[in-house]
């Protein structure tokens, strides 16, 4: 549920006040190293790349955020610094870097026990920005703390999220002056929202030190909760359900798929026959391929095929079975090998206190943010700009749902509905608002969109950072 607003403000003073009293009277836990190399790449890295951890409580081992910072490859001083979470909740922060907007990936060859071999991404967004990967919430990652499940939650990650930025400057001051965005993809659309209002409301009761907030990025972006009711029309729109089907749908269900009377029998039905017709479609792109994931436990597998469910985490990281090369979680394997090797630890610099590393540690999350719509609200009051975009091949969170919370925000169009391209072909499409918002479309892509298109991802990026009309 979200918190009040009186209640929300009252939070924030307080947590302005012993954020200040902290790094006031305390020395900073922290500690970051350069990284020279990465096992598994051929020859010395071709940008920056930084490593270390943050620590937030009161001893070095108590809360310790550990993240990866790669400067800009353009002009680090002057070009903006983005600060990426990834969803899950709790998925690394990792997946942004070496799956969707970093600057390498995974070579997809066939796996023969070797370390995973690393290759450069031409689309890489540190082309144009500095950017911080980190990995919250607690358990995620890298990151460690000595009783990981008392600090999951939707409040606590946005706290969390707030103190290491605030410790990162302090470290970091040279960056003090470069425009910031905070950017965020999947289910991170919940925390994301309020992690901007936290720092931009410790801005405005004079935290230190003061943080040159511009603005937001979401991509596919979880926002309402609402998006398994909003699926079912966009998976018919799209040609996977029956005129009829979705016409009983309906009628029997009457809008609500997610919480189903149990004794609502014809919605039950419909619902079982819809879940029949989707049981071999890629949910997170409906265009790719189709692939079986024993790395999910029977009860995410249950949630996986429901698709009555809230969004769940991409796969996990425990592989029984080397997945087939064709399939996208074939990636997520390699990284899970790759992260776990000796060699690569002791490059990244990573404590021996880590256990197995997990893309995605999912279990024991309090879901505490009913919706980050206010927060968009408030964001966009204060002029802070932002980009949302989907890729409109994502029946996870489709992008006729993220339309829908952004036409209830009710502004005013400054640019209509139009195509968007990129080397003379039709990208996706754009629409821009009165509050500094701007929605595009990635055509083609999946969940999430620059993953899948990476061209078009840079460039969206690129020209937003620009402020050049998409």
């Amino acid at each position: 549920m979200v918190v009040p607003p009186s209640s929300y403000c009252f939070r924030i003073m307080l947590l302005s006040l012993t954020l200040f009293l902290h790094l006031a009277s305390h020395q900073i836990e922290a500690a970051s190293e350069k990284v020279e190399y990465l096992p598994g790449f051929d020859g010395p890295l071709p940008f920056q790349l930084e490593t270390g951890y943050v620590g937030l409580g009161d001893t070095d081992d108590d809360l310790q955020v550990f993240y990866y910072f790669i400067e800009s490859e353009n002009d680090p001083k002057n070009d903006p610094l983005i600060l990426w979470l990834t969803g899950g909740p709790g998925c690394s922060s990792f997946s942004g870097l070496a799956y969707q907007i970093g600057p390498i990936k995974f070579k997809i060859e066939e796996y023969n026990g070797s370390l995973p071999n690393l290759i450069l991404r031409p689309q890489s967004w540190t082309k144009v920005s500095n950017i911080i990967f980190v990995d919250l919430p607690f358990g995620t990652g890298f990151s460690y703390a000595k009783d990981v499940i008392s600090h999951r939650s939707d409040w606590k990650l946005v706290h969390h999220t707030h103190q290491f930025i605030r410790k990162w400057f302090i470290q970091h001051p040279e960056f003090l002056s470069n425009k910031f965005y905070m950017g965020a993809d999947s289910y991170s659309g919940i925390p994301a929202p309020a992690i901007v209002q936290e720092i931009s409301n410790g801005n405005d009761k004079g935290l230190h030190p003061w943080i040159n907030l511009q603005g937001y990025l979401l991509g596919n972006p979880v926002t309402t909760k609402n998006e398994p009711n909003d699926r079912i029309p966009y998976v018919h729109g799209m040609a996977l359900i029956s005129d009829e089907l979705y016409l009983s749908l309906q009628r029997n269900c009457k809008g609500e798929y997610m919480k189903i009377d149990s004794e609502n029998q014809l919605c039950l039905r419909d619902m079982q026959y819809y879940q029949e017709c989707l049981s071999r479609i890629n949910m997170f792109d409906i265009l790719d391929i189709y692939c079986e994931d024993d790395s999910l436990n029977n009860n995410e597998v249950k949630q996986r095929r429901s698709f009555t469910e809230m969004p769940e985490a991409p796969p996990r990281s425990s592989y029984l079975t080397v997945p087939a090369m064709d399939c996208q979680i074939y990636g997520f394997f390699l990284g899970t090998q790759w992260a776990n090797d000796a060699s690569v630890r002791k490059a990244l610099h990573i404590r021996e206190e880590i256990g197995k590393w997990e893309r995605c540690y999912t279990t024991d999350f309090d879901y505490e943010i009913a919706s980050s719509f206010e927060f968009h609200v408030n964001l966009s009051a204060k002029g802070y700009r932002s980009l949302i975009y989907s890729g409109d091949h994502d029946a996870v969170v489709p992008f006729s749902s993220t339309q829908a919370w952004i036409r209830a925000l009710n502004y005013s169009i400054v640019d209509d509905w139009r195509p968007w391209f990129l080397n003379g072909q039709v990208a996706g499409y754009t629409r821009t608002y009165a509050n500094q918002m701007t929605f595009a479309t990635v055509k083609g892509s999946g969940h999430t969109a620059p993953e899948y298109k990476p061209d078009e991802g840079f460039a969206m990026l690129s020209r937003w950072l620009s402020n050049v009309p998409l």
